[in-house]
Order: C-alpha cells, then sequence, then structure tokens
C-alpha cells in the first residue's frame, strides 16, 4: 500500500493506494500545500451592443423576449390576425423551442426580431395592435 494525499475542491485527503498488478514506476512525491486562491479569469473584451434599427410603431403592444435565445421561427408575418394565445414566433433557447405567442388579438404590426436573430431579455421580437 501507498499512501497519498490528495487536495479537492481545497480539502486535503489522506489515500491509500493498493497496487494490483503490473510494474510500478516511482513516483515523486509533491509537497503538501496550503490551497492557493485561484484568480478569476479577466473578461474577454466584448464588442460594444449595436442598437438595433428598428422603425417604431404607434398605437401597438410590444411582445418582449422573455429569455436569451434565437428566433427559430416566425410563424405569422407582418399584417397577419392573431387571437389570443396564437403562436406568434418560436425562440429557441437552450436547445428548446419555446412558443411565443399573442397577448391579445389584433394585428401583427411588425416583427422586430427576424429568423436567426440573437434575442436577449427585454428585446422587442414583435408588434400587435
Amino acid at each position: 500500500m501507498r499512501k497519498f494525499n490528495i487536495t479537492v475542491n481545497g480539502k486535503t485527503y489522506e489515500v491509500e493506494v493498493e497496487e494490483v498488478g503490473g510494474v510500478s514506476a516511482p513516483a515523486k512525491m509533491a509537497p503538501i500545500s496550503a490551497p492557493k486562491a485561484s484568480v478569476p479569469a479577466a473578461a474577454p473584451n466584448e464588442p460594444a451592443a449595436q442598437p438595433k434599427a428598428q422603425a417604431p410603431v404607434t398605437g401597438g403592444e410590444s411582445v418582449t423576449a422573455p429569455m436569451p435565445g434565437k428566433v427559430f421561427k416566425v410563424i405569422k408575418g407582418e399584417g397577419t390576425q392573431v387571437k389570443n394565445g396564437e403562436v406568434v414566433m418560436i425562440l429557441e433557447a437552450m436547445k428548446m423551442e419555446n412558443e411565443i405567442t399573442a397577448p391579445l388579438d389584433g394585428t401583427v404590426q411588425q416583427i422586430a426580431a427576424k429568423e436567426g436573430t440573437a434575442v436577449n431579455p427585454g428585446d422587442v421580437l414583435f408588434i400587435i395592435g
């Protein structure tokens, strides 16, 4: 049996290892030391968010993204009549397809996020009036 000290998540354990077979190679033992504090990695430089060019539409209700994701499919285009609860688009987030529905009866006045567009929570997806 050989004894080793192993540190996992800052906690040191003494471990006994039994050689089952084969030829053992001599191993060098590292000295036991106090766990080192990890230094958080610097955040990579992220480009500034680009403003979205959207023509403002008045008199409608904006429907925003509930989570970060990507517009997978637009089901109802601009000018289409929709009823409350009807699926207008599908948002893909965390490898799941989420139905984004109309909050009221009306007409889709504007699709603000086209298919393939990455969106963040609060980004306008479409406007119904």
